[in-house]
């Protein structure tokens, strides 16, 4: 029986070396793949989801971040517990795209980046997008230095709204929105009135929460225009893009709602300089519906390290394709087809008369704790780049 017990020992020193010699074998494994700082290009169709950002413990609302989370665990870059603490592989978005409070589409986006640290596997790409549902790609992966912070080193954002052209129709004109056309001098008169945003403005007004004297509402738009129109599934549609360093929540649809107010005639040109003014003025909000996070710009950690020798520069010129591709496939046929079913935008023109342009801030304020009540139940949008 001695000789018994002794051979059933070693055979557990045996089993007890083997599952040491495994665990010692994982770890070289991932030794040899160290983990880097990277970022990640992601694309997504907002559709259905409460957002990009993930709300750990959270499981009722689903977000974008728990779908590409649960990717990365999958797909072997991350360890298990990095999933439960993003903390841990120092995950950074960019730009949050939040929940959009219209009609339950979420913000969408076409050139999101989130910063990381991952084990570089093999296929590292196809790996994780086998993981993900096809309205959520990686279009592409970049080494980046090992303090890059993805939200810090962003220096601006452009997003577009897709709206159907209905939204410029003149008030007083009765219109088949299907059968609506944009002229020319229309579409002259929206650009002139986008590029008045330009520049740097206090945009008070265009958000909530922040007083006239905040210096936090002031902020530097770079570029903003309707392009040419487009008819899709016999609807027109044109898409308006905006740059700007940072945006506040439900900036660019503010700013969007005013310009239509003022081109379907229920609010004069002046309220635009009356706006950015000290007074309170009642900004409509166009839908959440039609935005989408473009593209976000890294254009000062380009300077100094896109051409270093160690690192490339964070620009995307070959992914451009993929990205398009991406958009026709799934952001514009969600927008058309939800535009169709749901009609967001033409339900928010109905409301519009609804809005006292002309009213002074003391008016203003009765009608605003009036307002706020219904309003606290809405989500936001897109914008909130800054302010977490």
């Amino acid at each position: 029986s001695g000789v018994v017990q002794r051979l059933e020992e070693n055979g557990h020193q045996n089993k007890r070396l083997k599952s040491d010699a495994d665990e010692e074998d994982a770890e070289d494994q991932n030794k040899k793949t160290p983990k880097r700082k990277i970022v990640l290009l992601m694309a997504y169709s907002g559709k259905g989801y409460h957002g990009m950002q993930r709300n750990v413990g959270s499981s009722q609302f689903k977000t974008i971040e728990d779908d590409l989370v649960s990717a990365l665990v999958q797909s072997g870059c991350i360890p298990e517990n990095h999933g439960e603490d993003m903390k841990k592989m120092s995950f950074q978005r960019c730009a949050r795209t939040d929940k959009a409070g219209w009609a339950g589409a979420g913000v969408s986006a076409a050139g999101q980046i989130v910063s990381l640290k991952v084990r570089l596997i093999d296929d590292i790409l196809e790996k994780i997008n086998n993981h993900l549902p096809s309205h959520i790609r990686i279009l592409g992966l970049k080494r980046v230095t090992g303090g890059f912070n993805s939200k810090n080193k962003c220096d601006a954002r452009t997003y577009s709204y897709m709206l159907p052209t209905f939204a410029f129709a003149h008030k007083d004109h009765d219109v088949q929105e299907e059968l609506y056309r944009l002229d020319t001098e229309t579409l002259e008169r929206v650009n002139k009135l986008l590029a008045c945003y330009k520049g740097t403005h206090n945009f008070h007004n265009f958000t909530s929460q922040k007083g006239p004297r905040d210096p936090s509402a002031k902020r530097y738009i770079m570029e903003m225009y309707c392009g040419e129109p487009f008819v899709r599934e016999n609807m027109e549609f044109a898409v308006i893009k905006v740059k700007g360093q940072s945006f506040m929540m439900h900036q660019i649809r503010k700013m969007i709602g005013l310009v239509i107010a003022i081109v379907k005639g229920y609010a004069a040109e002046s309220i635009m300089e009356r706006s950015w003014g000290e007074e309170k003025v009642d900004v409509p909000k166009a839908p959440g519906l039609g935005l989408v996070l473009e593209q976000v710009h890294f254009e000062k950690y380009n300077r100094r390290f896109g051409n270093d020798g160690l690192h490339e520069p964070l620009e995307w010129t070959e992914e451009e394709e993929k990205i398009a591709i991406f958009k026709e496939q799934y952001i514009y046929p969600t927008i058309i087809n939800t535009e169709r079913e749901e009609k967001s935008m033409a339900n928010w023109l109905n409301t519009l008369p609804i809005h006292d342009f002309n009213s002074s801030a003391v008016e203003m304020q009765t009608n605003n704790k009036n307002s706020e009540k219904s309003s606290n139940l809405e989500g936001s949008d897109g914008c909130d780049d800054d302010s977490d």
